[in-house]
């Protein structure tokens, strides 16, 4: 089978004995790096030496059918260099192939630096989304943040340290300054740092230069208190650009708090008074 393992994110106590035990006992290993799959054997004293296959983010699709077909006759463990593989980390066109191929997957559990940022983040866990990291072209980036810029969950973002300032810049720019949130620094290590302030304070402190392994967590937008006679309005001009009625219905009541059904039906009731009428559809 192919076998997805969590590895330590910073910390080797972390390394869980099903880890310890698979690392010792799979014949091959596909890794992100295997210098960094080496180092990991040594430190935690593992004297297994299996064959290694690199799989990184130029490879990975065209060593995919490779991976699972070893994968049906023997295990095969999957590593990225820290974290869950996948999860902004190679390893998906393996699993989706095998999937396809009826390939067994199982996953060890362990570290991860979305969830962990996420709990120590002080922000709401009741709903998230993972961005990974951001574009690094300014235009696309901005875009994507424009997009984001209602989105009412909890959003967690990975960057480097050398963009983290001009990123916490242009979210400050996109969500407003005083949105809550939490720069997750060096997570598991000895130099662990969580700094929670708003968008615009952060963005003020990374001027100076962050170093480490960063993790940006970010409060969702909060619900815009409007009365119904807007929220019909704002549906009205969804509707009007091209949008389905109950779709713009969902959108706004998303962003508002207002019922989606009172803002149909309200929409609807009125389309004989709108310009050119509201498609019910």
């Amino acid at each position: 089978m192919l076998i997805l393992a969590a590895t330590p994110i910073g910390n080797l106590g972390d390394a869980s004995d099903r880890l310890r035990r698979a690392l010792a006992e799979t014949p091959v290993i596909a890794a992100e790096d295997t210098r960094t799959t080496q180092r990991l054997l040594a430190a935690l004293g593992v004297e297994n030496r299996p064959r290694l296959i690199a799989l990184h983010d130029h490879n990975e699709k065209a060593r995919a059918a490779e991976i699972v077909d070893l994968a049906r006759e023997q295990d095969v463990l999957l590593l990225s260099d820290a974290g869950m593989p996948t999860v902004s980390d190679p390893g998906f066109s393996v699993v989706a192939r095998a999937a396809v191929e009826g390939v067994a997957v199982t996953v060890i559990p362990g570290p991860s630096a979305v969830v962990t940022a996420l709990a120590a983040s002080g922000l709401p866990t009741d709903r998230f989304t993972f961005e990974g990291f951001p574009p690094r072209k300014a235009g696309e980036r901005d875009t994507l943040l424009a997009e984001l810029s209602t989105e009412r969950r909890t959003m967690v973002f990975f960057e480097a340290p050398s963009r983290l300032a001009e990123t916490l810049a242009a979210l400050a720019r996109a969500f407003g300054s005083d949105r809550p949130a939490a720069v997750c620094r060096e997570l598991t290590k000895l130099h662990e740092e969580i700094r929670r302030a708003s968008l615009g304070e952060l963005a003020a402190w990374a001027e100076g230069g962050v170093r480490g392994e960063i993790v940006v967590v970010v409060a969702g937008a909060e619900r815009r208190g409007v009365s119904l006679a807007d929220g019909v309005a704002e549906v009205t001009a969804l509707v009007a650009g091209g949008m389905r009625l109950k779709d713009a219905a969902a959108d706004v009541a998303g962003q508002t708090g207002l019922s989606r059904r009172d803002l149909y039906e309200a929409a609807l009731a009125g389309r004989h008074t709108a310009a050119g009428g509201i498609r019910s559809t």
